[in-house]
């Protein structure tokens, strides 16, 4: 929930703050367990996204949450409301001028260390007294350059507490501190002395070396990291900004008989508003006058627009592609889909997955354990019998290189590139822990109305008697069914529209309860319904006409019986079909070593035979809804680690019992609710992409996680036995976060493999679905 800055928001359980001034992960845990001290507080802080996530009691005061953050030594407010006609612009603001701020100090470092480090390392370079310009030119890097870290490390040492920033400022005021020692009470400070860059440390007089390259030079390597990392993490959010940001600014809303333009944010639920060609539909809402083509790709990633009429429900940023819409507004603000993502998307990366709270731990005990590191190779050193530089050089280079700043970075950035992306394709996960079930499930169970079929019915195929054309007999009986609001009557009378053009309009029509409709059409005394309507007027089917009934009955179909004048003149055929993408999916998921099974409340030959369609080997039919809870906890009990796809209400029990559900978005509310995992497109392909993109990202995590352990454990004993020069620390360590954010942005290249397959030139032809049960 949102407020202005310094104003209470709707006080509840759950609130939001915007936490400054955090360098790494240690950072975030020191506020997070300073939350969690509260009373009934919950607190999950996030260093990539700097949000703090608070379940708090009833009535509390977010402003003693933010004094709690204040006492740790950060800043905390509450997020500032957008307004629709600045709210872009004051969210680039305050990052962009925070990046332009970063890039100047970074600047002025480059400009000032590369000299001091080309003459330390490269002894031709060293004129007379070049020791004194060196001096020159660091002091300014150290003091002015570095002061964030002194900064931040002594609001630390004030509150008992150690960060990166401890390390940084300790280090490199340690080896400044030195080389002042050398150059004015040692003799270093000597006109004419010179000393050769090592990558190893050797026995030396101290007083005779300085170290104002090592201080520069992490100095510069840091700022780099950090500015690179902040630019990434930037990158890293570009998605949920970019989905935040489709929706239409105005809008013209019709009051009082004319179009008026309006702020979006002034736009009421009930208002009709006017959509023309090329604009962006302003919320979710009805048709309810025109008819055009929808393009909704930048909001689900499907690139074929949809056709849409009066009384057909259209999405808010979504964009009309062809005629003039007038809508009605049936939700606005946060409750739109629009608003829904962006809020599913943003809390799946304020969470942190099981791995993340492993490395935060790791994170916040880090720090003082280098500290103690760093004391141990001094005292080592020097209890060895080596030179005291030497002992101090080894001692900088463990607190250079034990910064945890990759290990903080590794699964947050991961998750923001991640859930972006997938937000960008229509595929929303609703938090972290998801990402963990996907890597162990190895059966998937599929809904078959609706999620691997359209879930309307189809006219699927048409038997005319002898002498009766096709043309004749969907004329004739789709005009007598259009007048019908039956979904059957409706499928029917689609199919004929499509198929011979508009249909005449019926005289004396009439809907007899049960059994159908009559009428005259153009003349002729018309009878559409079950077989017993037109035996009631003694018109009986014919032997072939009887056969096809019998057959389309026995497969699970509709069979819909058409007579005129006396005579039964045809069978019309009507069923739920197959989705055109369900076959496709189904080859993907298998890909991904996922046992399909299909899971309905049909009887087992309807059922298998929409299986050997669609490449199911596994059927579960005659399912009552209430009992698809027991199916799951009976396959969890087989030892199977269970997916369950779904978008109805009977759905919802079985996608929270599953370990991973899976929601159609084109499915109900409360389906989605209970899942794990929403597909916008209600496309069954999503669901294979909506695995493979959750597995490519706990991959990421695993991959930064490694790394960034692995680095410091190499490194450490590497810098404590002094064979790591201080310098090469810092840049070691800079590139490591760098490589971390660098691996997390290779997701949004991930793209999705729902390439819809082409239809047959049979199918094209007869313009229906192969035909499978209701």
């Amino acid at each position: 929930m949102s407020a202005s800055p310094g104003q209470p928001q709707a006080l509840g359980t759950l609130i939001e703050l915007e936490v400054g001034g955090m360098t790494c992960a240690s950072c975030a845990m020191r506020v997070e367990k300073k939350l969690n001290k509260l009373d009934g507080v919950t607190a999950t802080v996030n260093y990539a996204t700097e949000k703090a996530q608070i379940s708090a009691p009833e009535g509390i005061d977010p402003a003693v949450l933010i004094a709690e953050v204040e006492k740790t030594g950060y800043t905390a407010a509450l997020p500032r409301t957008e307004s629709p006609d600045a709210g872009d612009d004051a969210d680039e603001e305050e990052p962009d001028a925070e990046l332009t701020a970063l890039r100047h100090r970074l600047i002025g470092t480059v400009v000032l260390a590369v000299p001091v480090i080309a003459m330390a390392m490269v002894p031709a370079l060293q004129f007379t007294s070049w020791q004194w310009a060196s001096l020159a030119l660091a002091a300014p890097v150290i003091v002015w350059a570095a002061w964030p870290f002194h900064k931040a490390a002594w609001t630390n040492l004030r509150h008992g507490a150690a960060t990166m920033d401890t390390l940084i400022s300790v280090g490199t005021t340690a080896a400044f501190l030195w080389s002042l020692y050398a150059l004015f009470l040692g003799t270093a400070g000597t006109p004419g002395m010179t000393h050769a860059f090592e990558l190893t440390v050797a026995p030396s007089d101290g007083a005779a070396n300085i170290y104002l390259e090592v201080a520069a030079g992490v100095t510069m390597f840091i700022l780099a990291g950090r500015y690179f990392e902040k630019r990434s993490k930037r990158q890293a959010g570009a998605a949920l900004r970019a989905l935040l940001e489709l929706g239409a600014k105005d809008v013209a809303v019709i009051r009082g008989g004319a179009e008026t333009r309006i702020p979006i944010g002034e736009l009421a639920v009930g208002d009709e508003f006017v959509v023309r060609p090329g604009e962006k539909i302003a919320t979710d809402g009805v048709i309810v006058a025109g008819t055009s083509a929808v393009d909704a790709s930048m909001l689900t990633g499907e690139s074929v627009p949809v056709e849409v009429g009066e009384g057909d429900a259209v999405t808010g940023a979504t964009v009309n592609a062809g005629g003039r819409l007038v809508v009605r507004a049936t939700r606005v603000g946060s409750d739109t889909q629009l608003a829904q993502m962006a809020q599913m998307v943003e809390d799946a990366q304020s969470g942190k997955a099981e791995v993340q709270r492993l490395a935060d731990k790791v994170s916040g005990i880090f720090v003082p354990v280098a500290i103690a590191i760093a004391v141990a190779a001094l005292g080592a050193w020097i209890g060895a019998g080596f030179p005291l530089d030497a002992a101090f050089t080894a001692a900088v280079a463990v607190l250079i290189i034990a910064c945890p700043c990759a290990l903080g970075l590794a699964t947050p950035t991961a998750l923001l590139v991640g859930t972006g992306r997938g937000a960008q394709l229509g595929i929303l996960i609703k938090g972290p822990e998801v990402l963990e079930s996907t890597r162990k499930v190895d059966t998937v169970v599929l809904d078959k109305t609706g999620t691997v079929t359209t879930g309307r019915m189809t006219l699927t195929d048409v038997i005319a008697a002898d002498g009766i054309g096709r043309a004749q007999l969907l004329r004739l009986g789709g005009a007598l069914e259009h007048a019908s609001e039956h979904p059957i009557a409706q499928a029917i009378a689609k199919a004929a529209t499509q198929e011979v053009g508009p249909l005449p309009t019926p005289e004396d029509f009439a809907n007899v309860a049960g059994k159908g409709v009559q009428g005259m059409v153009e003349g002729h005394a018309g009878l559409v319904g079950r077989e017993s309507l037109l035996a009631d007027w003694g018109q009986h089917l014919t032997p072939d006409l009887a056969a096809a009934k019998a057959d389309a009955e026995a497969r699970g179909r509709t069979a819909v019986v058409v007579g005129w004048d006396g005579q039964a003149r045809g069978v019309l055929v009507v069923a739920d079909t197959v989705k055109p993408t369900s076959v496709q999916a189904v080859r993907q998921l298998k890909a991904l070593g996922l046992t399909p099974v299909l899971l309905t409340g049909d009887n087992r030959a309807v059922a298998e035979q929409i299986a050997a369609e669609v490449g199911i080997d596994q059927v579960i039919a005659e399912v009552l809804p209430q009992d698809k809870v027991d199916v799951i906890t009976r396959l969890q009990g087989e030892g199977k680690v269970v997916a369950m796809v779904g978008d109805g209400v009977n759905d919802a029990a079985a996608l929270a019992q599953a370990d991973l559900g899976l929601a159609m978005g084109t499915g109900t509310d409360v389906a989605i609710e209970a899942a794990d995992i929403t597909l916008v497109r209600g496309d069954l392909r999503s669901a294979a992409d909506a695995i493979r993109l959750a597995r490519k990202t706990l991959g990421t995590i695993r991959t930064n996680l490694f790394w960034a352990f692995a680095y410091n454990t190499a490194a450490i004993p590497l810098a404590a036995l002094g064979l790591l020069n201080p310098m090469l620390a810092g840049a070691a360590m800079a590139f490591s976060s760098v490589f971390v954010v660098g691996n997390s942005l290779r997701l949004r290249s991930f793209t999705s493999r729902a390439v819809a397959p082409q239809p047959s030139p049979a199918r094209t032809r007869a313009r229906v679905a192969q035909p499978v049960g209701a």
